[in-house]
C-alpha cells in the first residue's frame, strides 16, 4: 500500500477545512491559511469574492502549524484543488513569510511575470509604504515560487506567488491596539490592490516567463 503523502494526511487531519469557490476564471489561492501563515486565506477569500474570481484555501486550526513546502502541496491528492486547478486559466497565491530585513517587502513571484508586474502595478499605488518587488533575483530562492510543480504554475497561464510580510496582514504586535472595524487599514488597501488588478486583468493577455 502506497503510504499517504504530507498534502494528504493535512487534508485528512482534523480541524482542516478546505474550500474551493468556482467563479471567474482568475484564481485566488491560500493554502497555507488559517492559524499557518496568519490572514492569507482572509485576504484571498475577499479579494476572490469582490472581483468574482475563483478561490481554493486550505484552513489549518488554531492548534495546527503545519508547513507544507509548495512543491509538495499535490493536486493529485485533492478532488477540489484538481478541479480549481483545472478550472482557472491563471492564479495568484497569498502567502505570508516573515524575514529581518523585509518586514515592508512584498514578493511576486511566479512564473507568470506579465500577471506579477499588472498586479505590483496596483500595489504601488495602494501601498506606497511598501517595497513592491518584482525582481526575482533579488528574492530569497526559496520564496521566488517557480518550482514547476508548485500549484501556482500549473493552470494554462500559470501564475503569480505573493508573499506578505505580517505588517501588511494584521498580524504584526504594531496593530495590537486595532480594535476595527474590519481588517488592519493596510490589509484593506492590500485587498482594494489585488481587486483592482483582479478585476482588470484579461486572459488573453500574452505570459512573459521569466528570464533564465
Amino acid at each position: 500500500m502506497t503510504s499517504a503523502t504530507p498534502f494528504r494526511e493535512l487534508l485528512a487531519t482534523d480541524g482542516v477545512r478546505e474550500v474551493c469557490e468556482l467563479r471567474g476564471r482568475l484564481g485566488f489561492m491560500a493554502y497555507h491559511g488559517g492559524a499557518l501563515e496568519a490572514l492569507t486565506d482572509v485576504i484571498a477569500q475577499r479579494a476572490a469574492e469582490r472581483s468574482g474570481a475563483s478561490y481554493y484555501g486550505v484552513l489549518q486550526p488554531p492548534d495546527l502549524n503545519w508547513h507544507i513546502p509548495s512543491h509538495l502541496v499535490a493536486a493529485a491528492e485533492s478532488e477540489m484543488l484538481t478541479t480549481f486547478l483545472g478550472y482557472v486559466d491563471a492564479v495568484i497565491t497569498i502567502h505570508g513569510y516573515g524575514r529581518h530585513g523585509y518586514w515592508t517587502t512584498l514578493l511576486l513571484g511566479g512564473q507568470n511575470r506579465t500577471l506579477a508586474e499588472h498586479v505590483a502595478a496596483q500595489l504601488r499605488q495602494h501601498l506606497p509604504d511598501y517595497r513592491i518587488e518584482t525582481d526575482v533575483d533579488a528574492m530569497p530562492s526559496e520564496l521566488r515560487g517557480l518550482h514547476p510543480r508548485n500549484p501556482v504554475n500549473l493552470p494554462s497561464q500559470q501564475g503569480l506567488q505573493i508573499e506578505l510580510p505580517p505588517r501588511v496582514r494584521g498580524a504584526s504586535p504594531i496593530w495590537k491596539d486595532w480594535a476595527g472595524p474590519g481588517l488592519v487599514p493596510h490589509a484593506e488597501a492590500l485587498i482594494d490592490a489585488l481587486v483592482a488588478a483582479a478585476t482588470a486583468w484579461p486572459l488573453t493577455t500574452r505570459v512573459m516567463a521569466p528570464a533564465d
